[in-house]
């Protein structure tokens, strides 16, 4: 079986999807860390656009977040994610491409040194979860109801964030008055596979990260320990 290595920045919500699969399937895996503010050469060897995740298969690189969604699900021994009927697979893909637009815009959100973009960006969010829970397929608690989807695994670690930010600024209100987001997004962060994902005290990373951009979500952030 050929080996697995996930090329990781720690904070990074796209390579948390990967992981999230790997998890999911009980794969063994490596993951090696960089840092996207001194990029090794080996890496941007590998990585043309500069960005990860990029999964290590042995040692042939596969790089976008999506691509490697795909690839780890149809090379799994178990149930895949994916379903097999072509439209329902292509409306799954379909709204994993939506999601990562709205991760981009959950980054924005996060790093936003204003609070009126702030507050603009939230607006915009909540739209996008509008879209998403018109389509949400019965009653939950995940995509495919009592069944994990590729969908959850692509999702989970943006929900993830936008909890932190509410930790951080509890007035953005990105959930508000959407009781099935939160029941998603409570499944998603209770699932064993998230909790997994993710290095420890990975949101006190991401906050300390945050308030060094000048994020306003971020503007009150404290180390714990640290003096106010």
């Amino acid at each position: 079986m050929s080996s697995l290595t996930l090329v990781s920045f720690k904070a990074c919500p796209f390579v948390q999807r990967a992981a999230i699969m790997l998890e999911e399937q009980g794969r063994a895996y490596d993951i090696s860390y960089i840092d996207l503010w001194n990029k090794p050469d080996w890496f941007l060897e590998i990585s043309p656009s500069g960005k990860v995740p990029v999964l290590k298969v042995d040692e042939t690189p596969i790089f976008e977040s999506a691509v490697i969604l795909e690839y780890l699900d149809e090379t799994t021994d178990q149930h895949r994610l994916l379903p097999t009927d072509p439209v329902e697979r292509a409306q799954q893909r379909m709204w994993i491409t939506y999601i990562s637009n709205i991760m981009s815009k959950g980054w924005r959100l996060q790093a936003a040194k204003e609070e009126d973009d702030a507050r603009a960006l939230v607006t915009e969010l909540r739209g996008h979860f509008e879209e998403l829970l018109k389509a949400f397929p019965g009653d939950g608690p995940f995509w495919g109801g009592e069944d994990f989807t590729m969908i959850d695994a692509a999702i989970a670690p943006i929900l993830q964030r936008f909890t932190w930010a509410e930790t951080l600024e509890p007035s953005l209100g990105l959930f508000k008055d959407m009781p099935r987001m939160q029941t998603w997004r409570d499944a998603l962060l209770a699932r064993p596979s998230t909790k997994a994902s993710v290095v420890p005290d990975l949101e006190a990373l991401s906050g300390r990260m945050l308030h060094g951009l000048g994020s306003w979500v971020a503007r009150g952030f404290v180390e714990e320990g640290s003096v106010a």
